[in-house]
């Protein structure tokens, strides 16, 4: 289906490129998109609300203060009728803003209102968009979970060539409609996830158990991402400090056994992203007062959790169409985890560096390695757990939509 029929909401920024913004109205009204805008105060300065009404054949809204409204409030009524929202040009002053939560305006409330995708569009000198102020605004928005569509390398309105030029109407709309196309084709497929995320507690006594530092963060920003990819994802959680988001199913468990009992009770399913970080070991019995200091520490006996990848690559009755590990290291990753994707019959293994401070475990950052079975390596830097999540979600879609191309 791509952009047919899709609802886009146009907010057109304060820059010399938002001239553009005509020529892609045109575009997306040829795809049969229906197109409502907001015209910003700055963007008045470069294009007229005439104008826009004439192509989008809808009235143009500026104003959040609107006394013709009855009672209606825009900024939630149109991030409702939206099925995106598009800023364009993303000046540098609106990307600050929007940033810091800013709301005053139509264009920063409506985004702030939305529940839908937001796409950016940057459009400045390429110094400013070099600027350390600039980059940690983008990082900051691409945490929020918004997706920036450019800049490129190009000669500027100001005489001057680099990266900060915006992208061109066509390279929008093709972005649009991959971005579309990719979801519709997720939603007819009805794709099922399941994704483990956080830690286990073994328990030895009612007060004292076993566990590690996991936060639960990337399995449950990778459940969101394949959520918005359109795929119906459940979450099955260890005990973590997170507010779960209504978009997704969460199973809460503490075990690593009630971890396991819940995956195999959401089966069969077409992808298993096993991201937790599932204790290896637990106590032969619990006991049921708490241990005193005098008990000798060779009377506690462990026994191995049961390894939910392992159980999964090797029993072909419960084996997903799409498999997925996690390998967190200390030494040798990329060698560790080769081994273990080999071991546990896994389609895709996602590794971390557990050594390094600020990312992987406990932290709102991660640095992670992805590994398919042909042993092609794909390394993301250091960026937010959601930004990874991004990446990871992408390389799942593809990696799925291949294996139903070669069945096929």
């Amino acid at each position: 289906m791509g952009l047919k029929n899709k609802k886009i909401l146009l907010i057109i920024g304060g820059g010399i490129s938002a001239y553009k913004s005509l020529d892609l109205i045109r575009l997306l009204q040829r795809k049969g998109s229906s197109i409502k805008v907001i015209l910003t105060k700055s963007g008045k300065k470069f294009v007229t609300s005439l104008s826009i009404s004439s192509l989008s054949k809808n009235r143009v809204f500026e104003d959040i203060f609107n006394e013709k409204n009855k009672g209606k409030m825009d900024h939630i009524s149109l991030s409702r009728w939206a099925d995106a929202i598009l800023v364009l040009p993303g000046t540098a002053n609106f990307m600050s803003r929007l940033s810091r939560g800013s709301a005053d305006d139509l264009a920063t409330t409506v985004i702030l209102a939305a529940d839908k995708e937001v796409f950016l569009v940057p459009a400045m000198n390429v110094r400013m968009w070099l600027h350390k102020a600039t980059q940690r605004n983008f990082n900051t928005l691409v945490n929020y979970g918004y997706k920036f569509i450019g800049p490129v390398d190009g000669e500027m309105a100001c005489g001057e060539y680099g990266k900060g030029k915006m992208s061109s109407p066509r390279q929008i709309l093709s972005y649009l409609e991959n971005f579309f196309k990719e979801k519709d084709c997720l939603k007819k497929k009805n794709i099922s996830a399941v994704v483990t995320t956080g830690p286990t507690k073994e328990y030895i006594d009612p007060i004292r158990f076993i566990s590690n530092e996991s936060s639960g963060k990337q399995g449950y920003e990778i459940a969101l991402e394949l959520s918005r990819l359109g795929i119906k994802t459940t979450l099955i959680s260890g005990p973590t400090n997170i507010n779960y988001n209504s978009e997704i199913k969460v199973k809460k468990v503490t075990s690593g056994k009630e971890m396991f009992d819940a995956v195999k009770g959401t089966l069969p399913t077409d992808i298993v992203v096993c991201s937790a970080a599932v204790s290896d070991f637990k106590p032969l019995t619990k006991k049921k007062q708490k241990i005193k200091k005098k008990l000798k520490l060779d009377e506690i006996k462990l026994e191995y959790n049961p390894d939910i990848l392992e159980f999964l690559g090797k029993n072909n009755r419960y084996k997903p169409k799409l498999l997925v590990g996690f390998s967190a290291e200390t030494e040798n990753i990329i060698n560790n985890s080769m081994e273990k994707m080999q071991n546990k019959l896994c389609d895709i293994m996602v590794a971390n560096d557990v050594s390094k401070k600020g990312v992987g475990f406990n932290a709102d950052f991660n640095e992670v390695i992805i590994i398919d079975k042909k042993g092609n390596t794909e390394k993301v830097k250091k960026n937010s757990k959601r930004f990874i999540a991004s990446i990871v979600a992408k390389k799942i879609m593809n990696s799925f939509l291949d294996i139903e191309k070669n069945l096929n």
